[in-house]
């Protein structure tokens, strides 16, 4: 009978061989970086990777033996990628990060805008970022808060991004992508919305509810014990609530803040009707200028990649190997490019720390796109 022990010592000793040899192979791929950092030459060859690894697998004596080599390989090329780019960030040879670390960001003496209209959920927000005396005005599309930041009218915008029920607010990390404006803070707003009627109106008056897409979803199972109300979307809870003032019409209600109510003349003919009563809505404080805080723990990125096997898991491993912890990922398809899409990523960090720029050089290097949208 073999001895388990003594086998175990056999693996120990072909294990220290390989630890010495994968040191020396580094130590030989950093005259390599040098070279590249000397002649201006790109880290990654993919050409020269694809030749190596088919060279090395036609090494092996099995095809199981074949692909666990090619993924070894894969790993221990990408592991000297990695070290290559190190170096190239301690010469400052990287994308060049165009963002300013400032002190703290201006609240006071600014003007800000949000979307939709009086008693707006991105009014609350802003109010709790901001303060309640803050200069502000609504306007009624996402694209178009982006467009008067972007074009100088407002200072900051405020806009959900997502919430904890329903998910992402697709429109916003499109338009992130579209406008160069850059994510300086965000908030929390816990979400409560009411049932709002006209003054006199009861439950049994009710026929049909309006409200945004996302409060309709956020009060699904409420909803569900009332079938026979007809649900019908509009922009933002605020204006659903406006336009039941405006008809006038005792049959119709609105999803939204008891504080839309309130500022539009409704009542609640039932309160906190949200499915989930920790229901919380993350808004983003977007600006024109590309700044951060010194203080700021959350970096947000969104890349491009090849629509091949392993390429996020690839790009993901920036983050791994620095030590980053990501914090949130989605993915949105590509304008005019069917079946392609592209990455939003937050993870921990600050853009002033070794480890996020030696990330940031890695994924400039590896991604077909890549876009820092806030460091906050």
């Amino acid at each position: 009978m073999l001895d388990l022990n003594e086998i175990r010592g056999k693996i120990d000793g072909i294990d220290q061989k390989i630890v010495e040899l994968f040191e020396e192979r580094m130590a030989v791929c950093k005259e390599v970086a040098q070279f590249k950092i000397d002649t201006g030459k790109p880290v990654l060859d993919r050409e020269r990777e694809k030749q190596k690894i088919a060279a090395l697998r036609g090494a092996a004596h099995s095809e199981f033996n074949a692909r666990s080599v090619e993924e070894l390989f894969t790993q221990i090329m990408a592991m000297s990628r990695k070290m290559q780019y190190q170096l190239l960030s301690e010469h400052g040879i990287g994308p060049k990060i165009p963002f300013e670390a400032v002190d703290g960001l201006k609240t006071r003496d600014v003007r800000v805008v949000f979307q939709g209209v009086d008693g707006a959920y991105s009014q609350a927000a802003m109010k709790q970022y901001f303060g309640e005396t803050v200069e502000s005005y609504h306007v009624p599309a996402f694209f178009e808060a982006m467009k008067e930041v972007q074009e100088g009218r407002a200072d900051y915008a405020v806009l959900p991004i997502e919430n904890s029920s329903a998910g992402m607010v697709a429109d916003v990390y499109d338009l992130l992508m579209e406008y160069d404006n850059a994510i300086v803070g965000e908030c929390y707003l816990k979400v409560e919305h009411a049932l709002l009627g006209l003054p006199g109106a009861s439950m049994e008056d009710v026929k049909t509810v309006y409200s945004h897409p996302q409060g309709l979803m956020q009060c699904a199972h409420y909803l569900d014990g009332h079938r026979d109300w007809k649900r019908i979307s509009l922009a933002n809870t605020a204006l659903s609530a406006q336009k039941v003032v405006k008809d006038q019409d005792k049959t119709q209600a609105a999803i939204a803040s008891e504080l839309a109510g309130k500022i539009h003349g409704l009542v609640p003919l039932d309160h906190k009707i949200n499915d989930n009563k920790e229901n919380t809505t993350r808004f983003i404080i977007v600006a024109a200028k590309k700044i951060y805080t010194k203080e700021a723990k959350k970096v947000s990125i969104c890349f491009e990649i090849a629509h091949e096997s392993g390429s996020l898991y690839n790009t993901l491993s920036h983050m791994i190997f620095n030590n980053l912890n990501m914090t949130k990922i989605e993915s949105r398809p590509i304008p005019k490019r069917n079946w392609e899409y592209r990455f939003y990523v937050d993870f921990e960090g600050n853009l002033s720390d070794p480890a996020v720029q030696n990330a940031l050089v890695g994924l400039d290097q590896e991604t077909g796109m890549l876009k820092i949208l806030g460091n906050y």
